[in-house]
């Protein structure tokens, strides 16, 4: 197998003109590799710039799921802290994560956080949405989002060789009148649901609007996860209080306010 590594977008092009398959960290490929058999070409995007990058609103595919950070959103360093073992962050990719995975155990932080990709492909870079990554298999290059006010995530215990846990993911954020959006996105036994709701004057009202929409399939055990990380995202100060106070919001870790 010849392996290439491109340092610039038009290298990356040619590469992918050449036939080449795009490999993350190949923790899930290569099982299927020995099996099947390998490819004869494939690229890695790890020593591509654009792939890279790290910070508040973006988060490349390239990127070692060990070497995510704070310079992200609470929910997305979680996210991705909480994928396998160390060993497997240290070789494991953002991209092979969402792109190459089943689990895709970034997928709910991404959601909550509206994330957009930058993928590439033969004719040039393209920004997109996830649902058509996901469908298509693109070629990720990276995603950006707008900084939410405050985040949170949560996974449950899992078993070796079990169903894949519980995730419960969610962020505010505020919209361009002034006014704040929750967004939810729950993985239950590999299944993907997720809703958004304007903020109510109340977290009960925006717990029975969840509810009331996609996530209503949800068994009892799970809704009780998104009803406390709800109640803790809107806590003071991000969530309704603080607009009353005029905060203009920033991640923070709130306190239970809803019985």
């Amino acid at each position: 197998m010849l392996l290439r590594l491109p340092t610039s977008m038009s290298e990356a092009q040619e590469c992918m003109a050449g036939g080449a398959v795009p490999i993350g960290g190949a923790t899930l490929l290569w099982a299927t590799w020995q099996r099947d058999g390998f490819p004869t070409r494939a690229m890695s995007l790890r020593d591509l710039p654009e792939a890279n990058g790290i910070g508040p609103e973006t988060l490349g595919s390239a990127v070692l799921l060990s070497r995510v950070d704070d310079r992200v959103p609470e929910v997305l360093r979680k996210a991705a802290a909480g994928v396998g073992t160390g060993a497997v962050r240290r070789t494991a990719t953002v991209g092979g994560n969402l792109v190459g995975s089943t689990l895709r155990c970034l997928l709910p932080a991404a959601l909550v956080l509206d994330a957009h990709a930058v993928i590439l492909e033969p004719e040039g870079v393209h920004l997109t949405d996830l649902a058509e990554v996901l469908a298509k298999r693109h070629l990720l290059l990276s995603l950006l989002w707008r900084a939410p006010i405050a985040s949170r995530y949560h996974k449950a215990a899992g078993e070796a060789g079990g169903p894949p846990p519980l995730v419960v993911a969610g962020a505010l954020h505020r919209e361009e009148d002034g006014g704040k959006l929750l967004r939810v996105a729950v993985r239950e036994d590999g299944e993907f649901l997720d809703e958004d709701v304007r903020c109510h004057p109340t977290a009960e009202e925006d717990l029975h609007a969840l509810r009331s929409g996609g996530l209503g399939r949800l068994s009892d055990e799970a809704w009780e996860t998104v009803c406390r990380q709800v109640t803790d995202l809107l806590a003071p100060p991000a969530g309704h209080c603080a607009a009353d106070a005029g905060d203009p919001g920033a991640e923070s870790p709130g306190r239970c306010w809803l019985g």
